[in-house]
């Protein structure tokens, strides 16, 4: 139950009078995630806005794939990997 007093408190406070939401936008995110100013967040960026949010452990696991996947690691289509293999030697 405390995590629902928690949640009505967040809403609450993203909220004006009519309910309307007055919390930042997903551009005022992006750009406090942008570190480097280079106009997009990337996910060593986008980890370590989440960790100062909600703490380092965060979706851990989704991250963690996430940054494999960004290193090119976890790539499904099956020609990448020849790609990447070549681009490595």
């Amino acid at each position: 139950m405390a995590q629902a007093t928690s949640a009505e408190e967040l809403l609450g406070y993203l909220t004006d009078a009519d309910g309307k939401y007055t919390g930042p936008t997903v551009e005022q995110n992006v750009i406090a995630m942008d570190t480097d100013k280079n106009g997009f967040a990337d996910v060593l960026e986008v980890r370590a806005f989440l960790a100062l949010k909600h703490g380092k452990d965060y979706e851990k696991a989704l991250l963690d794939r996430w940054e494999v996947h960004s290193l090119g690691g976890g790539c499904p289509v099956p020609f990448a990997k020849e790609f990447l293999s070549e681009s490595k030697n």
